[in-house]
């Protein structure tokens, strides 16, 4: 793979996903009626519709947003976050966790070593978590999906009331002094410093690893995208919208709670979860309570918090679930009431 392709291929999607938002729908029309000729209005047909017009645009846009934030993602490993990490404390440290955590590589696998790293080099029990909860909650997929499907608006309201729970949240576990329920085990490894200075990279390399994170992350997560276009597709043409506004809407006060108790236990990734939230909105569902079920499905992940037990005794992970739960549903309830 040489520089220039990396260069050519990237900007080549700039103009394809300009011409695929402003021309996807009248073609997705044309497919529907005319090629295939079904009847408009059907529940099918409008189903089929909603699948065909959002795979193309979701992806399209997953590529290219995702090759900038892998340039930028370029800059922190997770090596250098723990150095910028060492020493920082209180709220300021909290506050510098949750913003790295969103620019960050981050996954359920990485929790147990980044973790012992924070830990080794000295980063608060609050910070650490500051980090954990921002890291997964506030992913470029999601904050894509979101911007693609509801525009720039939402998207902010995400970034900033996930970042608002991480910051809190950490704060919160900070102050409560839990480093006792830590594994006894963790305070005694030692997994060792990269004293090493990084390699500078150049600008082609950089433009290679935003090459590369598009080929991994859209190569990863597209048969999510299609899963959950393909559910929320369901839910556009059979879905009862009455229904839906009975259980999620702004008039049931059960709603927010309910969304992140359904949310918790479940499992899935941004791009499953957002077509879904697209049409729970679509229906009826209130931003609030879909923001709270998105957050409690992305942020609370069951696999991550099977992976943490192997590293946190089982009162610190249920006071981390139950601080981050209640925040989210604080989030939910205030956006319904602006919103």
């Amino acid at each position: 793979m040489n520089w220039n392709k990396n260069i050519v291929i990237p900007l080549l999607l700039l103009p394809v996903w300009y011409l695929t938002y402003h021309y996807l729908q009248p073609i997705t029309d044309w497919s529907i009626d005319i090629v295939l000729g079904l009847e408009k209005g059907t529940r099918f047909t409008e189903s089929l519709r909603f699948f065909i017009f959002e795979m193309p645009k979701v992806l399209m846009l997953l590529a290219l947003i995702i090759f900038f934030v892998g340039i930028i993602r370029s800059y922190f490993s997770p090596e250098r976050t723990r150095k910028i990490l060492e020493g920082k404390s209180t709220f300021t440290g909290n506050i510098l966790a949750a913003m790295l955590g969103i620019v960050t590589p981050f996954c359920s696998c990485s929790a147990i070593p980044l973790f012992l790293g924070f830990v080794e080099s000295g980063v608060p029990l609050g910070v650490t978590f500051s980090f954990l909860i921002a890291a997964p909650m506030i992913n470029e997929v999601a904050v894509i999906l979101l911007f693609g499907m509801f525009g720039w608006k939402v998207a902010l309201i995400y970034i900033l009331t996930g970042l608002t729970i991480a910051i809190t949240a950490g704060w919160v576990i900070g102050k409560l002094k839990l480093e006792h329920w830590v594994q006894d085990w963790v305070y005694q490894t030692k997994i060792g410093n990269n004293d090493e200075s990084e390699e500078k990279l150049k600008l082609s390399d950089r433009i290679r690893f935003g090459y590369n994170a598009v080929k991994e992350i859209v190569g990863k997560v597209w048969i999510y995208v299609a899963v959950g276009i393909a559910v929320g597709a369901g839910a556009h043409g059979y879905v009862p919208q009455d229904f839906m506004v009975s259980l999620m809407g702004k008039s049931a006060w059960y709603s927010v709670p309910l969304s992140v108790l359904i949310g918790v236990p479940l499992y899935s990734n941004a791009a499953g979860i957002v077509p879904i939230v697209s049409v729970l909105i679509e229906k009826g569902a209130s931003l609030g309570t879909s923001l709270a079920f998105m957050m409690a499905v992305i942020g609370l992940s069951l696999p991550e918090m099977i992976i943490l037990k192997k590293v946190l005794k089982l009162p610190l992970i249920l006071t981390f679930i139950g601080i981050v739960a209640f925040g989210i549903m604080i989030v939910g309830y205030l956006f319904n009431f602006i919103f």
